[in-house]
Protein backbone atom coordinates (compact mmCIF):
# COMPACT_ATOMS: atom_id res chain seq x y z
CA UNK A 1 0.00 0.00 0.00
CA UNK A 2 0.84 3.38 -0.81
CA UNK A 3 2.30 5.64 2.05
CA UNK A 4 0.04 7.56 4.01
CA UNK A 5 -1.04 11.30 2.24
CA UNK A 6 -1.28 13.96 5.01
CA UNK A 7 -4.63 15.11 4.36
CA UNK A 8 -6.70 18.04 6.21
CA UNK A 9 -10.28 16.75 6.22
CA UNK A 10 -12.18 20.52 5.91
CA UNK A 11 -10.00 21.50 2.92
CA UNK A 12 -11.98 18.85 1.27
CA UNK A 13 -14.61 19.86 -1.13
CA UNK A 14 -16.63 17.73 -3.81
CA UNK A 15 -14.85 17.68 -6.92
CA UNK A 16 -16.66 18.46 -10.26
CA UNK A 17 -16.27 16.63 -13.55
CA UNK A 18 -13.71 17.25 -15.61
CA UNK A 19 -11.70 17.31 -12.86
CA UNK A 20 -8.74 15.27 -13.28
CA UNK A 21 -9.31 12.93 -10.09
CA UNK A 22 -12.22 11.88 -11.01
CA UNK A 23 -10.83 9.74 -14.23
CA UNK A 24 -7.79 8.16 -11.77
CA UNK A 25 -8.09 4.72 -10.75
CA UNK A 26 -7.57 5.00 -6.82
CA UNK A 27 -5.01 3.29 -4.50
CA UNK A 28 -5.53 0.86 -1.81
CA UNK A 29 -5.71 2.96 1.48
CA UNK A 30 -4.02 1.44 4.62
CA UNK A 31 -6.36 1.84 7.36
CA UNK A 32 -5.73 4.30 10.29
CA UNK A 33 -6.68 7.85 11.99
CA UNK A 34 -6.60 10.23 8.80
CA UNK A 35 -8.78 7.69 7.02
CA UNK A 36 -11.19 7.59 9.65
CA UNK A 37 -10.89 11.54 10.02
CA UNK A 38 -11.57 11.65 5.78
CA UNK A 39 -14.25 9.40 5.86
CA UNK A 40 -16.03 11.45 8.86
CA UNK A 41 -15.77 14.56 6.38
CA UNK A 42 -16.69 12.77 3.44
CA UNK A 43 -20.27 11.97 5.39
CA UNK A 44 -20.61 15.72 6.51
CA UNK A 45 -20.43 16.53 2.65
CA UNK A 46 -22.56 13.85 1.23
CA UNK A 47 -24.96 14.87 3.99
CA UNK A 48 -24.51 18.80 3.08
CA UNK A 49 -25.00 17.82 -0.65
CA UNK A 50 -28.00 15.73 -0.21
CA UNK A 51 -26.54 12.85 -1.61
CA UNK A 52 -26.61 9.33 -0.74
CA UNK A 53 -23.02 8.21 -1.56
CA UNK A 54 -19.70 9.63 -2.52
CA UNK A 55 -16.62 8.35 -2.68
CA UNK A 56 -12.91 9.41 -2.24
CA UNK A 57 -12.15 10.80 -5.46
CA UNK A 58 -15.19 13.06 -5.38
CA UNK A 59 -13.19 15.21 -3.09
CA UNK A 60 -9.67 14.94 -4.38
CA UNK A 61 -8.29 11.96 -2.96
CA UNK A 62 -7.28 8.82 -5.58
CA UNK A 63 -8.71 6.25 -2.46
CA UNK A 64 -10.50 3.41 -2.52
CA UNK A 65 -12.87 4.73 0.13
CA UNK A 66 -16.31 5.64 -0.16
CA UNK A 67 -19.19 6.16 2.22
CA UNK A 68 -23.20 5.95 1.42
CA UNK A 69 -26.32 6.64 3.70
CA UNK A 70 -29.02 5.38 1.59
CA UNK A 71 -32.49 5.35 3.05
CA UNK A 72 -35.25 2.88 3.62
CA UNK A 73 -37.52 2.28 0.30
CA UNK A 74 -41.07 3.90 0.18
CA UNK A 75 -43.38 1.38 1.26
CA UNK A 76 -45.64 1.87 -0.95
CA UNK A 77 -43.24 1.54 -3.90
CA UNK A 78 -43.18 -2.02 -5.38
CA UNK A 79 -40.10 -2.13 -7.05
CA UNK A 80 -38.20 -1.87 -3.90
CA UNK A 81 -38.78 -5.09 -2.98
CA UNK A 82 -35.81 -7.14 -2.06
CA UNK A 83 -35.56 -10.75 -3.06
CA UNK A 84 -34.96 -13.10 -0.36
CA UNK A 85 -35.40 -10.33 2.04
CA UNK A 86 -32.04 -8.62 0.67
CA UNK A 87 -31.31 -5.27 2.56
CA UNK A 88 -32.17 -2.18 -0.02
CA UNK A 89 -30.92 0.47 2.43
CA UNK A 90 -27.82 0.87 4.87
CA UNK A 91 -28.13 0.75 8.48
CA UNK A 92 -27.14 4.45 8.73
CA UNK A 93 -24.15 6.19 7.63
CA UNK A 94 -21.45 3.64 6.27
CA UNK A 95 -17.80 3.60 5.38
CA UNK A 96 -16.20 1.52 3.01
CA UNK A 97 -12.65 0.60 3.01
CA UNK A 98 -10.75 -1.16 0.11
CA UNK A 99 -14.10 -2.66 -0.87
CA UNK A 100 -13.99 -5.18 -3.48
CA UNK A 101 -17.51 -6.35 -5.22
CA UNK A 102 -18.33 -9.94 -6.47
CA UNK A 103 -21.15 -12.27 -7.07
CA UNK A 104 -23.51 -9.90 -8.97
CA UNK A 105 -26.85 -11.84 -9.78
CA UNK A 106 -29.57 -11.24 -11.84
CA UNK A 107 -30.53 -9.02 -14.94
CA UNK A 108 -29.06 -5.61 -15.03
CA UNK A 109 -31.84 -3.40 -14.84
CA UNK A 110 -32.15 0.07 -15.84
CA UNK A 111 -32.59 3.16 -13.49
CA UNK A 112 -32.17 6.65 -13.82
CA UNK A 113 -28.83 8.06 -11.49
CA UNK A 114 -27.22 11.20 -10.59
CA UNK A 115 -23.61 11.85 -8.92
CA UNK A 116 -22.68 14.36 -6.64
CA UNK A 117 -19.80 15.68 -9.13
CA UNK A 118 -22.27 15.68 -12.21
CA UNK A 119 -24.86 18.60 -10.51
CA UNK A 120 -28.00 18.57 -12.91
CA UNK A 121 -27.06 15.73 -14.64
CA UNK A 122 -29.10 12.16 -14.64
CA UNK A 123 -29.39 9.21 -16.56
CA UNK A 124 -30.45 5.50 -16.92
CA UNK A 125 -27.81 3.09 -16.52
CA UNK A 126 -28.39 -0.72 -16.25
CA UNK A 127 -27.27 -3.07 -13.25
CA UNK A 128 -27.29 -5.77 -11.67
CA UNK A 129 -29.98 -5.73 -9.01
CA UNK A 130 -28.12 -8.15 -6.46
CA UNK A 131 -24.31 -7.79 -5.50
CA UNK A 132 -22.06 -8.40 -2.70
CA UNK A 133 -19.34 -6.14 -1.39
CA UNK A 134 -16.47 -6.78 1.45
CA UNK A 135 -14.44 -3.99 2.85
CA UNK A 136 -13.23 -2.33 5.80
CA UNK A 137 -15.38 -0.44 8.39
CA UNK A 138 -14.34 2.75 10.57
CA UNK A 139 -13.32 0.51 13.29
CA UNK A 140 -10.97 -1.44 11.19
CA UNK A 141 -13.02 -4.49 10.40
CA UNK A 142 -13.27 -6.46 7.36
CA UNK A 143 -16.91 -7.32 6.88
CA UNK A 144 -18.92 -9.03 3.61
CA UNK A 145 -22.44 -8.53 2.81
CA UNK A 146 -24.74 -8.91 0.00
CA UNK A 147 -27.51 -6.39 -1.12
CA UNK A 148 -30.08 -5.77 -3.62
CA UNK A 149 -32.45 -2.46 -4.94
CA UNK A 150 -30.73 0.84 -4.24
CA UNK A 151 -28.30 -0.02 -2.13
CA UNK A 152 -26.68 -2.47 -4.47
CA UNK A 153 -27.16 0.02 -7.15
CA UNK A 154 -25.31 2.65 -4.90
CA UNK A 155 -22.37 0.50 -4.11
CA UNK A 156 -22.04 -0.18 -7.72
CA UNK A 157 -22.51 3.74 -8.51
CA UNK A 158 -19.68 4.15 -5.71
CA UNK A 159 -17.19 1.50 -6.76
CA UNK A 160 -17.10 2.94 -10.26
CA UNK A 161 -15.85 6.16 -9.30
CA UNK A 162 -12.97 4.26 -7.43
CA UNK A 163 -12.15 3.05 -10.83
CA UNK A 164 -12.13 6.68 -12.30
CA UNK A 165 -15.64 5.53 -14.05
CA UNK A 166 -18.81 7.86 -14.32
CA UNK A 167 -22.28 7.73 -15.09
CA UNK A 168 -21.86 9.45 -18.59
CA UNK A 169 -19.91 6.76 -19.65
CA UNK A 170 -22.28 3.90 -18.53
CA UNK A 171 -25.76 6.01 -19.14
CA UNK A 172 -27.55 4.37 -22.38
CA UNK A 173 -27.25 6.32 -25.72
CA UNK A 174 -30.89 8.41 -25.23
CA UNK A 175 -29.73 9.42 -21.44
CA UNK A 176 -26.12 10.40 -22.90
CA UNK A 177 -27.86 12.47 -26.21
CA UNK A 178 -30.55 14.38 -23.49
CA UNK A 179 -27.38 15.86 -21.44
CA UNK A 180 -24.83 16.28 -23.66
CA UNK A 181 -25.00 19.68 -23.28
CA UNK A 182 -25.10 19.89 -19.72
CA UNK A 183 -21.94 17.71 -19.77
CA UNK A 184 -20.12 20.09 -22.49
CA UNK A 185 -21.32 23.13 -19.99
CA UNK A 186 -19.01 21.50 -17.43
CA UNK A 187 -16.52 21.68 -19.32
CA UNK A 188 -16.55 24.55 -20.57
CA UNK A 189 -16.70 26.12 -17.31
CA UNK A 190 -13.86 24.30 -16.05
CA UNK A 191 -11.49 26.03 -18.77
Amino acid sequence: MPAPQTVDPASLRIQLYPAAVLRERAHEVEFGPEVVAVAERMLVLMRQAEGIGLAAPQVGLPWRLFVIDVPPPDPDDADAAAPAGLPVASDGPEVYINPVLSEPQGVPAPQDEGCLSLPGIRGEVRRPPVITIEATNLRGERFRKTGAGLLARCWQHEFDHLDGVLIIDKMSQVSRLRCRRQVQQLERAAR
